[in-house]
């Protein structure tokens, strides 16, 4: 499929589904990056830099497939995504430094801890920030 054909198929998705896809897609850009970081820092500056890199990629994304009818200034939306993404990033971290360690441990689960709880927080992140980027980020004024 060539890249016209797939912007095609995205942006004729319904809100939701392309939020979805592109949030799924930064996401998983997060949590992969978290990888080869917490190899040279620890887990939650490794957490925090890889929500950083995942939120570029998202904005990116959500501006052009999700909420592309926006017709607030780009350094409106930015200001906006980044302060939703600052509360998000601050429930990713703290939720995944909480099952590192102390959730998962407590309950004797020791297997891939720190990836099953960076992608928990990822988790628990993304509900706030489609309302907060709908809501703020790419409003339709």
């Amino acid at each position: 499929m060539s890249a016209p054909e797939a912007r095609f198929v995205i942006t004729n998705m319904p809100q939701t589904a392309r939020f979805l896809v592109a949030g799924g897609s930064a996401a998983l850009l997060n949590w992969l990056v978290r990888f080869p970081l917490s190899l040279v820092m620890p887990f939650p500056a490794a957490v925090t830099i890889a929500n950083i890199i995942g939120m570029v990629f998202g904005f990116v994304a959500y501006r052009h497939f999700v909420f592309p009818g926006s017709k607030r200034l780009l350094a409106h939306q930015l200001r906006d995504f980044i302060v939703v993404n600052l509360f998000s990033m601050a429930v990713v971290v703290a939720v995944s430094v909480a099952f590192a360690d102390y959730v998962l441990p407590s309950i004797g689960f020791h297997w891939q801890v720190e990836a099953i709880s960076h992608a928990i927080g990822i988790g628990a992140g993304a509900v706030s920030n489609f309302f907060g980027h709908r809501q703020f980020s790419f409003a339709r004024d």
